[in-house]
């Protein structure tokens, strides 16, 4: 019986050149949309020269609309020409997607690195050191063009990018077997929600470590084309081709456990945003405390300096599975962001002690682990 890692096309010309079409489509129609559509007015934290940059917010506008398109083209797909109407076409070409978003990635970073490192003219980094270092991290904090932030405009290529290869999946598994199982539903709507309460807090994202204090350069850039929408859908293929739908009790075990863990990860951070805006909000329906006004020590972070980060990897878990597991393959997802975010977060424990000196120290005391209570 065929599978559907079977029925992906090979790499040829005509793919690739179609491939090229779909993504380049795709990319002008979002930063079009970036720049035209009506969004919410965001500002950045404060430079180093302490100026504070604005942001035109339409990521949830526009994922709306991704969304609109999809469930549109499915009640075509069902009742008009399922030939035409049919998301599968990127299921079926993703090696081809896959190597024109790196090829995407490649040239993008050129552009940055060039033109960056001609905004600085002298100041610029030297040596070989300095071309490696502006070529992976970015010559730039906040490169813009035609007045669109390309650090956040990047987000939308990448986390709509990786909703639509979603929902192919849902069309792949309908158009190949004639039905949806509970677990495709419950994968989609996962994701869905999980992407829905990003854009529903877009304007928290000015305040991560990504937009603060990393440059654009090819490790953001390559995250945010390849990565995210190509990995982490990893679990979706491994539910297309499934038989035997999931029990009720099944699924009211994970949506219970997804809620948790999601409420864990945009929960502290929600709570970390609500005391940057304003240090006398309520938090758990206390007023917050914190160290000197400086270091929040109420609600998740009172527990722990990274739990955000916690949630975030076990809700990834929680998505892969929805496969059942069926193949430790979908595990490589929350493995590589645990990898990943342990990284992050010692150093940002490294940031946070040169920044703060002795009340982080202080800090550490009162949330003594970083990511896992009791462990780490």
């Amino acid at each position: 019986m065929a599978t559907i890692f079977d029925l992906l096309l090979p790499v040829t010309p005509m793919n690739l050149l179609t491939a090229f079409i779909m993504v380049t489509v795709f990319i002008v129609v979002l930063f079009l949309g970036s720049k035209i559509l009506p969004g919410v007015k965001g500002l950045g934290e404060p430079l180093k020269d302490g100026s504070r940059r604005q942001y035109k917010l339409t990521g949830l506008m526009l994922f709306l609309l991704a969304t609109f398109g999809a469930i549109l083209v499915l009640l075509l797909y069902q009742r008009v020409n399922p030939w035409i109407w049919n998301l599968e076409y990127i299921t079926i070409r993703f090696w081809s997607l896959l190597i024109i978003a790196n090829i995407y990635t490649v040239v993008w970073t050129i552009l940055l690195f060039f033109l960056g490192r001609r905004k600085q003219g002298e100041a610029k980094r030297k040596g070989f050191k300095g071309v490696l270092h502006d070529i992976w991290f970015g010559p730039e904090l906040n490169p813009t063009w035609w007045g669109v932030d390309l650090k956040m405009f990047a987000y939308q290529p990448s986390l709509i990018g990786l909703s639509i290869l979603n929902w192919s999946f849902l069309f792949t598994q309908l158009d190949n077997y004639g039905y949806i199982l509970p677990q495709m539903w419950l994968y989609q709507a996962f994701w869905w929600f999980y992407l829905f309460t990003h854009y529903i807090f877009e304007e928290f994202m000015l305040t991560t470590w990504d937009i603060m204090s990393e440059n654009f350069g090819l490790m953001l850039v390559w995250g945010d084309l390849v990565y995210v929408p190509f990995f982490y859908s990893i679990a979706g293929w491994f539910i297309i081709d499934q038989e035997i739908g999931f029990s009720v009790y099944a699924i009211i075990i994970l949506g219970v456990a997804y809620l948790i863990a999601l409420y864990i990860f945009r929960g502290s951070n929600i709570q970390k945003y609500k005391f940057k805006k304003n240090p006398n909000t309520k938090i758990w329906f206390k007023p917050a405390k914190s160290l000197e006004g400086k270091i929040l020590v109420s609600g998740f972070w009172g527990k722990g300096r990274k739990l955000n980060y916690s949630g975030e990897v076990l809700t990834y878990f929680i998505i892969s599975l929805t496969t059942g597991l069926i193949s430790a393959i979908p595990l490589l997802l929350p493995v590589s962001l645990l990898i990943l975010l342990m990284h992050r977060a010692w150093r940002d424990d490294k940031r946070c002690r040169k920044k703060y000196g002795e009340l982080w120290k202080e800090y550490c005391k009162i949330a003594k682990y970083k990511m896992i209570p009791k462990i780490y």
